[in-house]
């Protein structure tokens, strides 16, 4: 993925550079520029190239109090919030058909905005649940209960999903992947720098000021929150590293239901899974063994009570959002405030419409690409994609690492990647989904379960390969390796501000080229994607000489960003962000040279005193033209598989050499780095 962000486009044409009929066009000596205004001349760019390209934007756009991070997304999202909340509000008001979509998107706005029925009810949405927790009398009924929390969204121990076999890409495939704790992940359980030692004692309070709510005394809410905290930090000790996650064969394991018994003593999987919903299930995927292990092992150990407390808690945590101001309050403090940095809650309507969002996305795209997103820019879209593709064949032909017969396939599976530019052509039908005004939090549970009863009714079926994983509104974009495809949603080149006519090809090809689209190809290349054939399957395609050559320069890539230190004594993890970064780096490459193709670059003119090729670099730094609270960049550390926005102008940018000519860099600058050491790969 690009970007971790929910966004939608402001203009859906932004990236062509030319103009679009419903679009009014500014006059040339109106047309703002807006790579040249962020500048930061302080700074020179061999030092801090991100800086350069963004500060004096970061300087006008401080965080605001209610959010982790400010940046060019944020400025996007604000603006089509205030799009979707007049359309929520117009549904809300109109006499909808019952079931229809607008009738659905209406009530769940009309309750989700209503706090005070919120604040009324309380706990109360979670009382059936809540209750059939409570009345579990032995360890036995704690299968059960989980099978029953599961599929409303609840992060109870185990963590099925249903997708596409790693090494059978035509078939659908139950996967059983590690899950079940309260905070991010393993590392927050056992790492003992005084952060996290910190986050952990605030964890166990939040726990407790939980229980507390949900009407346990002081003192049983203490001992309850001790009881999950010890049961979830033995559940981490064997939860694998983020880095260890994103090896595919060490991380696919398939099973009979007979073999997954074996290895989880005790444990009934065939009416286990029944009780999920998947009763015909006869093999399952398990990524991490040693999880279930663990899994099998307190099943038998654990007493209900302590299941009790554990099961109880991830229920109240789900929902915490959607209940009245004092849950809302206490999963803000620590999950926004301890966790993220931020100060202040986010305005209700925002909140409700992050929610209507994972309900009901493909209702609201329909609405969206009918209004802001024509066909002709959908088309403008998909020339962009073609000329990528072109520099990137370009690029496997020339290189000089790779054999001749490894470069034939490579090339077979780029002309085999399908490109999904805008919007799906067909959406999801939510017919049987029921959304009402009883509450927000039982719309939510309703929609959760929708959602996982959609996903199980695809086992045993045929894999559709147009479904999309993102909704056209949705600022980001992502390489799918089982359909070795690229999904590029509409709102994922939008600049803020900006009219399409006034985006130059500069721009354009750094901005959406070489950040989205050659990102996106790029990771099917990538030390993950590339183990993925032009079918979609996990099968070696490379010669062991070609693959032996390729990890010699991931190795690199490695080693430069675990070389970069933040805050003080934290570093990037250059394993767990190695796909991110060398996508990053692929996409600047080749989108340099599908951008040298212009005219724009050609006749070689200068705007503001910055040439094409400048242009094309800062349109670049523009896609990461943000900054982040100290916690959050903390938590994004031990969490994401992407680095942090600064690093990911500054590192690939040192490898670049087209970059160094550009601006003039020169040995003693601090992105310097020799010859020998530049990382190249694609």
């Amino acid at each position: 993925m690009k970007k971790p962000l929910f966004l939608l486009p402001l203009l859906a044409a932004a990236v062509t550079g030319c103009p679009s009929n419903s679009l009014k066009t500014a006059s040339t000596a109106d047309k703002p520029d807006i790579l040249h205004a962020a500048l930061d001349t302080t700074v020179a760019p061999g030092d801090d190239f991100f800086t350069y390209a963004n500060g004096t934007w970061l300087k006008n756009n401080p965080i605001p109090a209610s959010e982790s991070n400010m940046g060019i997304g944020k400025k996007v999202q604000d603006e089509i919030y205030t799009r979707l909340r007049q359309t929520s509000i117009e549904a809300a008001d109109a006499k909808a058909t019952a079931g229809s979509n607008q009738q659905k998107i209406g009530d769940f706005w009309a309750v989700g905005m209503d706090s005070v029925k919120a604040d009324k009810l309380g706990a109360t949405p979670l009382k059936t649940e809540l209750d059939r927790i409570a009345a579990m009398k032995t360890v036995a009924e704690v299968p059960g209960v989980i099978a029953h929390e599961i599929p409303l969204g609840v992060n109870a121990l185990i963590g099925p999903r249903v997708g596409q076999d790693d090494k059978n890409s035509d078939k659908m495939a139950l996967y059983l992947r590690q899950a079940g704790l309260g905070l991010p992940n393993r590392d927050y359980y056992f790492n003992t720098d005084s952060r996290t030692k910190n986050i952990r004692a605030e964890y166990l309070k939040h726990v407790a000021n939980t229980f507390k709510l949900l009407g346990q005394d002081a003192a049983t809410a203490q001992a309850n929150a001790a009881k999950v905290m010890a049961l979830e930090t033995t559940l981490a000790k064997s939860s694998r590293k983020l880095e260890a996650l994103r090896d595919p064969y060490a991380n696919y394991h398939k099973m009979s239901i007979a073999q997954l018994d074996k290895l989880t003593p005790g444990i009934d999987w065939k009416t286990w899974l029944g009780q999920m919903g998947s009763a015909k299930t006869d093999t399952v995927i398990v990524g991490q063994p040693e999880f279930y292990q663990t899994v099998g092992q307190l099943l038998k150990t654990q007493p209900v009570d302590t299941w009790k407390a554990y099961l109880a808690w991830h229920v109240a945590h789900e929902f915490a959002p959607t209940l009245s101001r004092p849950f809302v309050d206490e999963n803000f403090h620590f999950y926004g405030t301890v966790l993220r940095g931020a100060t202040a809650i986010r305005p209700r309507w925002k909140r409700v419409l992050d929610m209507q969002e994972n309900a009901l996305g493909d209702a609201l795209g329909q609405l969206f690409v009918k209004e802001y997103f024509k066909p002709e820019a959908k088309a403008r879209y998909d020339t962009l994609v073609k000329n990528m593709v072109a520099a990137f064949a370009q690029h496997i032909q020339k290189l000089d690492w790779m054999s001749a017969p490894t470069k034939v396939v490579a090339l077979d599976k780029l002309h085999k990647i399908t490109p999904k530019v805008g919007y799906p052509n067909k959406w999801k039908d939510y017919s049987n989904l029921k959304i009402d005004r009883s509450s927000l939090a039982e719309n939510v549970m309703r929609a959760n379960e929708w959602q996982y009863n959609y996903q199980l009714n695809k086992l045993g079926k045929p894999v559709d390969r147009t479904e999309w994983d993102m909704t056209p509104q949705t600022y980001n974009a992502y390489y799918n390796s089982s359909n070795n495809e690229i999904v590029l949603p509409a709102a994922a080149f939008a600049v803020p501000g900006l009219l399409d006519a006034d985006a130059d090809d500069a721009l354009v090809y750094g901005y959406a080229g070489a950040s989205t689209i050659g990102h996106e190809l790029t990771h099917g290349f990538d030390d993950e994607g590339s183990q993925y054939d032009a079918h979609g399957n996990l099968h070696e395609w490379w010669s062991k000489e070609d693959r032996k050559r390729f990890n010699e320069r991931v190795n690199g890539i490695v080693k430069q960003f675990n070389g970069y230190t933040l805050l003080d004594s934290l570093h990037i993890n250059g394993k767990a962000t190695a796909g991110e970064n060398i996508a990053d780096l692929g996409g600047i490459v080749i989108g340099l040279d599908a951008f040298k193709k212009t005219k724009q670059y050609k006749e070689g003119k200068k705007i503001n005193g910055l040439t094409p090729t400048q242009r094309y670099f800062l349109g670049y730094a523009l896609g990461w033209q943000m900054h982040v609270r100290d916690e959050s960049l903390a938590s994004q550390l031990l969490t994401d598989v992407h680095s942090p926005a600064q690093y990911r102008v500054n590192g690939p940018m040192a490898d670049v050499p087209a970059f160094y000519e550009a601006f003039g860099i020169k040995p003693g600058q601090k992105l310097y780095r020799s010859d020998s050491t530049r990382v190249v790969i694609w």
